[in-house]
């Protein structure tokens, strides 16, 4: 993988930056950043990380996670250097609002905007955290335990711990030399799916217990009253969409989650060659071919039969062509 020289030269001559993800961050997001704000402070860099949103509890086993901060209100960032990773416009991560010295977007997703004055997308690759796994080699620095047990993770969680149709020779060959260099995949598996709080696990069977299928796509829905319930939050959510998919005849897992009164996020997760991302930005949202969101305000009904429909059209369109 050829990382772009600009980057490297801008991040071997400034000495300011502002590594900041996606709101409501994942591992491949909490991964890669974490890798990189390692990486860079080794070297002497300056770095603060930044996410509107806490860290997941079942995250907290990364090294380096409480880098973390969700205030940047003190800093006047138009002096400092912005690193964007695992998305592409500030408003996913909520930065829509701030200026910085230099932009970098460092991202691996479909859905693609203008935002950053450097620019490196590349949605054939299988994580973000395989892109900074690149740049710190090329950058020359040590690839230590505690950054390969964070890029480990962040490549597991968008393979599906080396599952999916993404899992290329270059991803195991990588996986192995994190591995040398410190990741331990039992330690990582056991604390990314075998950690659960009872809370998690209750939250779990009460969505699996709305599930419904409609034309092949199922759907299971997570409300505030839930939440409320089984003392959780959005984020005990994560991968929920994924097990519906599990079902053989399932070609679509929709996970409507509820944001506010009328207000819901819906997650999306396929199989083969339904590309969910296309149907996502239908409704102004994106991701990848197999796992993307979006947002939608209608009552609960009303936002399923939507989802239906856009799906239909998207089928046959995709036979037509």
């Amino acid at each position: 993988m050829k990382v772009p020289v600009e980057i490297i030269t801008l991040l071997k001559k400034e000495e300011k930056f502002l590594i900041m993800t996606h709101i409501n961050p994942d591992g491949d997001a909490i991964g890669s950043s974490t890798a990189l704000s390692l990486a860079l402070g080794s070297v002497g860099k300056e770095t603060l990380l930044y996410d509107r949103d806490p860290v997941p509890q079942f995250y907290r086993f990364l090294p380096g996670y409480e880098r973390f901060t969700n205030s940047i209100s003190s800093l006047v960032t138009g002096h400092w250097s912005l690193i964007l990773l695992d998305c592409n416009s500030p408003e996913r991560a909520g930065i829509d609002n701030l200026t910085f010295k230099h932009s970098i977007v460092i991202d691996h997703h479909e859905t693609e905007r203008d935002f950053g004055d450097i620019r490196w997308m590349d949605t054939e690759t299988a994580a973000t955290g395989l892109m900074v796994f690149y740049l710190i080699k090329e950058l020359g620095i040590k690839i230590t335990r505690d950054i390969a047990i964070n890029l480990y993770s962040a490549i597991s969680i968008d393979t599906g711990t080396f599952r999916y149709s993404n899992t290329t020779p270059e991803v195991l060959r990588v996986g192995a030399e994190l591995i040398e260099a410190g990741a331990n995949p039992y330690y990582i598996s056991n604390s990314l799916y075998e950690t659960w709080s009872g809370g998690r696990f209750d939250l779990l069977i009460r969505a699996l217990n709305t599930l419904e299928i409609r034309d092949d796509i199922a759907i299971t829905t997570v409300t505030k009253e839930m939440f409320i319930k089984t003392r959780t939050g959005p984020e005990d959510t994560e991968n929920f969409s994924n097990f519906p998919r599990m079902i053989q005849s399932v070609r679509i897992s929709a996970l409507f989650r509820e944001i506010d009164t009328g207000l819901w996020k819906v997650s999306l997760r396929s199989k083969g060659d339904v590309n969910v991302a296309r149907i996502a930005e239908l409704f102004d949202g994106g991701g990848h071919k197999n796992a993307a969101g979006y947002k939608i305000k209608a009552d609960l009904e009303s936002a399923k039969e939507a989802l239906l429909k856009a799906v239909n059209g998207y089928c046959h369109k995709s036979q037509q062509t």
